[in-house]
């Protein structure tokens, strides 16, 4: 357990703006999971800033190499977390990122929501699910779109990982959906 300070959305934005202006290389970095709630202000902090990086193979060790430097110099853990370490990503994730703003040379977006989403409901904790709620809630994303893209990918899921379970992701879905119905009135 790390004892630096939780994040916040002015650590994030230091974080992102000193990166940019240390990076000489043009990349793509999309913030994931809490980070995005963080930084949207739907919630106040988070222990990390999780992070996807999409970079040249032949750049990819220097951004690393800036990065650890200012967790080192800013005091903030990050990581390289991305959804499709967890499931298999819907069809159209990649047309779904958000654009937040350039830094420098690098381009930093949100990571498609349904798929962060649909990652959150795999693990299953009670903070997950309770970011689920608060993103339908803020309409950051919809009902109807996120149960597409968990039918999309149910067949996939399990096929690639045995760390994935079919089941146990399908009794998480059904549990948030009960959640939905009950926050939502409908």
């Amino acid at each position: 357990m790390s004892l630096r300070p939780r994040v916040d959305r002015s650590r994030i934005e230091l974080f992102l703006k000193t990166l940019g202006e240390r990076s000489r290389c043009p990349a793509r970095l999309y913030l994931v999971g809490g980070t995005t709630l963080v930084f949207e202000s739907l919630r106040e902090q988070t222990l990390d800033i999780d992070i996807v990086i999409d970079i040249a193979p032949n750049d990819h060790g220097e951004m690393i190499r800036i990065i650890r430097d200012l967790k080192d110099s800013l005091a903030i853990n990050v990581e390289e977390a991305s959804p499709a370490d967890f499931i298999p990503l819907p069809k159209g994730y990649e047309t779904r990122h958000k654009f937040i703003a350039r830094f420098g040379s690098l381009d930093v977006f949100h990571f498609d929501l349904y798929s962060v989403t649909l990652s959150k409901i795999e693990r299953g904790r009670v903070q997950d699910m309770e970011d689920v709620l608060t993103l339908l809630q803020a309409g950051q994303i919809e009902w109807t779109q996120l149960r597409n893209c968990f039918e999309d990918i149910l067949p996939r899921f399990g096929q690639e990982s045995l760390r994935q379970d079919p089941i146990e992701f399908q009794d998480n879905f059904r549990a948030l959906e009960t959640l939905w119905r009950e926050r939502s009135g409908g």
